[in-house]
């Protein structure tokens, strides 16, 4: 059985976008270090090394900080692409936009383009 060879520049470059994608939806729910790290049972230190991708992730982890920031573990990890190329707060409204009705979700839409013609004049 042979070991496959992965570079440390993607695993180092990993986890530096694993923290800053963590570090930007702590920040956009308002969150403190102190309430995430109290929350997850670690030391705040080591939530800072995280974020700084400076510190491996828990699987454990990643699922209860991914629930606490309303993402998916896809989003964070960079695998759902899709959620992960859109700024959080407009994924957290595509996330709240998809659980209402399609009346609703029709009349979202005539405010977002009314609110965009709005902002042009």
């Amino acid at each position: 059985m042979s070991a496959v060879a992965v570079p440390t520049d993607t695993d180092e470059e990993a986890r530096r976008l694993l923290g800053e994608r963590l570090r930007e939806a702590r920040k956009y729910l308002g969150l403190r270090q102190e309430e995430v790290a109290s929350y997850l049972k670690i030391p705040r230190t080591a939530l800072t090394d995280i974020e700084n991708g400076q510190r491996r992730v828990e699987a454990i982890e990643l699922t209860r900080l991914a629930r606490l920031y309303r993402q998916s573990v896809g989003y964070f990890t960079g695998e759902d692409e899709a959620a992960a190329s859109y700024a959080p707060d407009v994924a957290h409204l595509a996330r709240a936009a998809s659980e209402l009705s399609p009346t609703d979700r029709a009349e979202l839409g005539r405010f977002a383009e009314y609110l965009r013609t709005r902002s042009r004049a």
